[in-house]
């Protein structure tokens, strides 16, 4: 069914909200892309007379898209080369969507997309919806086709899962800016006591290099074995410059409102260190290393200027 100029303009007015909520149940800026997308195609194929709140509608369609693809994506990450990472947005990125509360702020930090993992794919919509998005549980239960009270129950469920992880220090830009400042000096100093200082005694380290760049599929665990692994990465050579294709610039921004660190190589981005930060310091650094990953980050970082880096590494 053809649509009008007026039913178009519906959709692109809806359209950052969808996104925002498609990334935050998929984990990937891409998956999110082509479910927004195939929400449109949908949208144009509808009946209008049909549809008594566009909104609600394309809300419904586009999260039934993502649950399905959760399901699909849990075979595919079983046979995923090595550990499975989040696509980390850094600062102004739109796809980050609402971020007016703590509760939104929370539900897009690198450490809780990483800890929805856990959820099944109902808890994370539910999760989602209501935390960052402020849907009501009759919403959700009409976006979901369940009762209000077993949404309720599903969000009780989600929340005790993410709730098992670390309350996580919030930080504006600056102070942001602050704690990568301090932690490259750290990784950099070719000591590992400045690191230790910095890190919480059951601090881990992963990376996901999707099986295309070299990452360590296992975590390193605690402090001492954390802050050895970083000064040995942060260590310059030429096999790391032949592998990066060139000296890497160091920046630091935030990614999904958390510190992070990004490495440029010639202006494509090959690297963004996530830092966890909580009060008693920095528990988790992940890395996300697949070039398929960041794609969108090395997009955003060309639209931008960003300065001169801190340093040039590797």
């Amino acid at each position: 069914m053809a649509r009008t100029s007026h039913d178009v303009d519906l959709f692109m007015a809806a359209k950052p909200r969808l996104d925002a909520i498609a990334y935050r149940l998929l984990g990937s800026a891409s998956e999110a892309e082509d479910a927004v997308q195939e929400t449109f195609l949908r949208w144009q194929e509808a009946d209008s007379d049909l549809v008594r709140v566009p909104e609600a509608w394309l809300a419904k369609v586009l999260t039934n898209l993502c649950l399905n693809q959760l399901t699909s994506a849990r075979a595919r990450r079983e046979t995923y080369v090595g550990a499975w990472l989040p696509e980390p947005l850094i600062a102004g990125d739109p796809m980050l969507g609402p971020a007016d509360s703590a509760e939104q702020r929370e539900a897009v930090s690198y450490a809780v997309l990483v800890l929805l993992e856990r959820l099944s794919p109902n808890e994370r919509a539910v999760y989602v919806l209501r935390e960052a998005f402020d849907y009501s549980h009759r919403e959700i239960a009409e976006i979901l086709d369940v009762s209000e009270a077993a949404s309720q129950q599903i969000l009780h469920r989600a929340k005790k899962h993410v709730a098992q992880g670390r309350a996580r220090a919030e930080v504006d830009e600056a102070a942001a800016r602050r704690v990568v400042e301090e932690f490259l000096v750290a990784a950099t100093s070719g000591r590992t006591e400045p690191l230790v200082r910095l890190l919480t005694a059951d601090a881990v380290a992963i990376g996901d290099g999707g099986g295309k760049v070299p990452a360590r599929a296992k975590a390193f665990e605690g402090a001492l074995a954390v802050a050895t692994f970083l000064r040995g990465l942060f260590k310059p050579g030429p096999a790391k410059r032949a592998l990066l294709g060139g000296s890497a610039g160091i920046y630091a921004t935030t990614a999904n409102g958390d510190p992070a660190v990004v490495a440029v190589v010639d202006g494509q981005v090959v690297g963004v260190m996530c830092l966890e930060l909580t009060a008693e310091g920095i528990t988790a650094v992940r890395s996300q290393v697949n070039p398929d990953k960041l794609e969108r980050v090395t997009r955003r970082w060309a639209a931008a200027d960003h300065g001169e880096p801190l340093f040039s590494a590797f």
